[in-house]
């Protein structure tokens, strides 16, 4: 049995990651439908709805109705009356169909939260919201708060219950579930306000790669925008790492240099190739030996900047393509050996890395 619903679970999740990451136009009735029955159940009547083309439109224009106020604060949507009161009407009814799970359908809940939940949690977490991201100022980005409450895992994992599980909720708790489902498949992000409710189209290109055991996603594209919308924003990602435009369009040993974030140094460096980065970038050779954790390879040390060495390897485990990835790792400026500077990426000293069989 348990066999069963985990392969229609596995089902289930990958339906509700292809609505996520869908590029096709919003179902703008259906959208507005299930979102004023929404507000409804919070006690307000049905807003306007205004539709923006991206995320960014949404959070630096004013829409009709709405008191102007400064661009920063209109990213805050933890500071809105609304989006805390949309998200307590998400908790309250969690509450109440994990009430309905309880005792006899645990087994099962426990393998579909890992299986659905935990899978797409992930997958929005590296796709769905790096755009968001991107739209606001880094120091005003206010977390996922609202944004979980959009996020489709919750959603898809009760969905889920009833569906592989047999898990039976009121029509009342049905209804509700069928309302967030529904604004959730149908439309981009929304924005709440008393009166008006601003909503994003969805994007026109999404790329993405598998990177997990239960096929969770991450943005990545090497020689473009990993999101792009209709207005032409986009938001550019490596391997799930957001990142400045000129890491993809135009890597340099120059740029990289002049960059202060470490995760978009290695990005770029990456998206050169280490080892032609090395090259370019003149990085003095160290020492080098043969890597005891990898037979057959070799690990090259090498000057970087600001009392900082470079550790080239390859790694022991394939590539979905079949090849080793050559990659590089920062280490303390203090390594003379290779081999000790492997250890200590492990935590192991120069001789128990020594006795490695092979590393992955």
């Amino acid at each position: 049995m348990s066999a069963l619903v985990q392969r229609e679970a596995a089902e289930i999740r990958e339906e509700w990651l292809g609505r996520a990451l869908s590029t096709l136009p919003a179902d703008r009735p259906a959208a507005e439908a299930a979102i004023s029955e929404l507000y409804h159940l919070i006690g307000l009547a049905p807003p306007r709805f205004h539709w923006v083309p991206s995320p960014v439109a949404a959070l630096t224009t004013v829409p009709p109705g709405v008191r102007s106020r400064p661009s920063k604060a209109a990213a805050h949507t933890s500071e809105w009356p609304l989006p805390p009161r949309f998200s307590a009407l998400m908790r309250e009814l969690c509450r109440g169909l994990d009430a309905q799970v309880r005792w006899v359908h645990q087994p099962m809940d426990r393998l579909i939260r890992q299986e659905v939940r935990s899978s797409l949690s992930q997958s929005t977490s590296s796709s769905l919201l790096i755009p968001v991201r991107a739209a606001h100022d880094a120091q005003s980005y206010p977390g996922s708060g609202w944004y979980g409450t959009q996020c489709v895992s919750w959603i898809a994992h009760y969905d889920a219950l009833r569906r592989a599980a047999g898990v039976v909720f009121t029509p009342e708790q049905t209804r509700q579930l069928d309302l967030w489902a529904a604004a959730a498949r149908s439309s981009g992000w929304w924005w709440p306000h008393e009166d008006v409710c601003v909503i994003s189209e969805r994007p026109v290109a999404v790329h993405t790669e598998v990177w997990g055991d239960d096929g969770e996603v991450r943005l990545h594209c090497a020689d473009g925008p990993a999101v792009r919308y209709a207005d032409g924003w986009d938001a550019y990602s490596w391997h799930g790492t957001q990142v400045p435009s000129w890491v993809i369009t135009d890597p340099s040993v120059q740029r990289i240099a002049a960059e202060g974030n470490v995760e978009v140094r290695r990005c770029a460096i990456e998206h050169i190739g280490w080892a032609s980065y090395i090259g370019q970038a003149g990085l003095r050779l160290v020492a080098a030996a043969p890597d005891p954790g990898n037979p057959g390879s070799e690990l090259r040390l090498f000057d970087m900047r600001k009392e900082t060495r470079v550790l080239l390897a390859v790694n022991g485990s394939l590539e979905r393509d079949g090849r080793r990835r050559r990659y590089g790792l920062t280490v303390p400026g203090f390594f003379d050996d290779p081999i000790a500077a492997a250890g200590w990426t492990y935590g192991l000293s120069a001789e128990q890395y020594s006795l490695l069989v092979r590393r992955t």
